[in-house]
């Protein structure tokens, strides 16, 4: 899959040529998450067992490596600034909440996005929904279809530190073209984009 640009910058799938910078941006910050590695998506029913002996980092390398973990790098240079992690259900099964998005579920999605990461340095400042953008680009590039997301669903005029949000606001996902479907867990919610296929 190729590259997209966003807010021309441009937007590198995480693959085996990516591995590195990716793997950069979540060293700069101690593997992100408290060393998850953004691998917690991953981990239902049976993973969990081949992160505990392989580590974080050397699981979250095998799954891409293998082509079995997607994300969005939004590119500066040969840095990445964020990502946003999209997967199927199949690829990211482990949702917080995960038996009440079941059993709210109406229509199972093609995609989701999980989780979105931005380095300290360039918070506050787009990047977020430059990433889920070029996720989207990728996911249209990869057939399109039903996404669904899962932001924080803060009180009018609350705010909270980014460096709390694995997952942006829903104000920012409803910028994006998105719809609330309904709530999940506390301060989450559930909300939905079609996105069609890219034109070849």
């Amino acid at each position: 899959m190729g590259d997209v640009a966003v807010d021309g910058y441009r937007i590198a799938p995480l693959d085996a040529d990516s591995w590195d910078v990716f793997a950069a941006l979540a060293e700069r910050h101690n593997g992100v998450w408290g060393g998850c590695w953004c691998t917690y998506f991953h981990l239902y029913p049976d993973p969990v067992e081949e992160r505990r002996a392989l580590g974080h980092r050397e699981f979250k390398r095998q799954l891409v490596l293998a082509g079995r973990t997607h994300a969005a790098l939004v590119m500066d240079g040969d840095r990445a600034l964020a990502w946003a992690q999209y997967g199927t259900v199949d690829e990211v099964p482990n949702i917080h909440h995960r038996k009440e998005w079941e059993r709210g579920l109406q229509q199972r999605p093609d995609f989701r996005i999980t989780c979105l990461f931005v380095d300290r340095d360039h918070r506050r400042h787009g990047m977020a929904s430059v990433a889920v953008r070029g996720a989207l680009g990728l996911i249209a590039a990869a057939g399109g279809g039903l996404v669904e997301a899962y932001p924080h669903d803060l009180p009018p005029g609350r705010r909270t530190s980014s460096s709390f949000l694995y997952n942006a606001t829903r104000t920012m996902y409803e910028q994006l073209g998105f719809v609330y479907q309904r709530p999940k867990g506390k301060g989450n919610c559930v909300m939905t984009l079609t996105v069609p296929a890219a034109e070849v």
